[in-house]
């Protein structure tokens, strides 16, 4: 029997709570991050005290900024990163905001007295900063912050800040438009690579949302929105679209913009997701690719409230 027409009960058992030990599990676990620190002689990329910049035009906007990192970003300390990444957090969005805009100076002097932070965490907070593109640090001339199109905008936490700054219309029709070219060649591959294993959880991931969507667990539906389209990808076979997995999972965790079958948590959802489980369990690829091609069709007439950033 095909799962959509078993996805009928689903919600309207006694125990909705009663989930497979792997489904729990994966909807559970800790999003992995990377750990920030830095390697052997990195430090001194970032010297803490800078030689002065002639052409530098007046000091940081940090008026925005809380210099109690411990009440600003509770989300990046429940990631494990502790003050490192509060400030890496809080630096990235006055960056992709435009407070601190293109060419501005960063002394790490003056972080560090701004945030008052030690100057290790500020050194490893440039330094990741460096990594996604923000800042650059060169001899002689410090650390600056870069133009817009330096930025790697494929990075999960720059998708987050530009989703929740003034650019977050550009960024969530992006998002959409990235969605639309990926996810359905991505749903017609995996129809070719049927692996039991790869199918039961997303027949967990269905499943869970179900259950979620009768208890009106939101959150809980998003996460195993999210664990279903990251696992479609891995499994389609193509590892340059499996490195677009984590792009994907950032856009499902952005709410607002554009309304899509993601975006809505109802019953009508949760079917659509449904039919791209047996698709792919029938090895239809042109099935599959029209059924996600549903799911992700946009629907304007729905209007959306921005929410806060999302909690991790």
């Amino acid at each position: 029997m095909l799962f959509t027409k078993d996805l009928k009960g689903v919600g309207n058992d006694a125990d909705k709570g009663c989930v497979s030990t792997l489904a729990h599990t994966m909807m559970t676990a800790a999003r992995p991050t990377d750990s920030g620190l830095v390697g052997p002689g990195e430090l001194d990329r970032y010297p803490y005290a800078e030689a002065p910049v002639p052409d530098r035009v007046g000091s940081p906007a940090w008026e925005g900024a809380e210099p109690e990192l411990g009440r600003v970003s509770r989300r990046a300390a429940g990631r494990g990163r502790g003050l490192h990444g509060q400030l890496v957090q809080q630096l990235g969005q006055m960056i992709v905001s435009g407070d601190l805009g293109a060419d501005r100076p960063l002394v790490p002097e003056e972080i560090g007295q701004r945030f008052e932070v030690s100057r290790t965490v500020v050194r490893e907070s440039l330094r990741v900063l460096e990594a996604k593109g923000l800042v650059s640090a060169r001899p002689n001339v410090g650390t600056r912050v870069r133009p817009v199109s330096d930025w790697n905008l494929l990075d999960p936490d720059i998708i987050e800040w530009r989703a929740f700054g003034p650019q977050r219309d550009d960024q969530r029709r992006e998002l959409s438009e990235l969605r639309w070219t990926i996810e359905p060649l991505a749903a017609r591959l995996a129809a070719g690579h049927g692996r039991e294993d790869v199918q039961q959880r997303l027949v967990d991931m269905v499943e869970i949302m179900g259950h979620a969507l009768g208890q009106g667990d939101a959150l809980t539906f998003s996460r195993a929105d999210s664990e279903f389209h990251s696992l479609l990808i891995q499994v389609a076979g193509n590892r340059m679209l499996e490195h677009l997995s984590g792009i994907v999972s950032a856009a499902l965790q952005v709410s607002g913009g554009p309304v899509t079958g993601c975006d809505r948590p109802n019953e009508t959802s949760v079917a659509q997701h449904a039919r791209i489980v047996d698709a792919l369990a029938a090895a239809d690829g042109a099935a599959a690719e029209s059924a996600m091609r549903q799911l992700l069709t946009v629907h304007p007439e729905i209007e959306r409230v921005v929410p806060a950033p999302r909690e991790h």
